[in-house]
């Protein structure tokens, strides 16, 4: 029989405190050796919340990770180099739009737009929902390429 545990963690920071530890545990699993496991294949995401599945067979106490993507306005928060959105443009930062199209195709199979126009459209509008801008623009000049 097989169960799932989802939890959202601390990119490369995955401790056996609650509520990971005890849950890995219950199912009959060795908490240091997971939690290692997810911090290495989550280090690339240090200080971004990643959701990550653990598939678990109970009987025969085989696991699988599923390290999932963090959110688009996590990753264009860490492109922009700051800490949240902003309300305004006036003083906002920037990302390029090369920034804009790699997080577009990474986060592809999570998405619902079919193309790369869409894609990319999907994450400017995350722009303007941080009060970011894209190379120094209003997001909305380029969506309404």
């Amino acid at each position: 029989m097989k169960t799932t545990v989802r939890v959202v963690i601390d990119g490369g920071k995955a401790t056996p405190a609650p509520p990971l530890g005890p849950q890995i545990t219950m199912l009959g699993l060795k908490a240091p050796e997971v939690i290692k496991k997810i911090n290495d294949q989550t280090k690339n995401f240090e200080g971004m919340k990643v959701p990550v599945e653990i598939e678990v067979d109970k009987t025969t106490k085989e696991y699988k990770l599923n390290v999932l993507m963090p959110s688009v306005a996590q990753l264009l928060i860490k492109a922009a180099k700051i800490e949240k959105g902003f309300s305004d443009r006036k003083s906002s930062a920037s990302v390029s739009f090369a920034d804009v199209k790699k997080i577009a195709t990474d986060h592809a199979k999570y998405s619902l737009g079919k193309g790369e126009d869409k894609l990319v459209n999907e994450v400017l509008g995350s722009c303007v929902s941080l009060g970011l801008k894209v190379d120094e623009k209003d997001p909305r000049e380029f969506i309404k390429k």
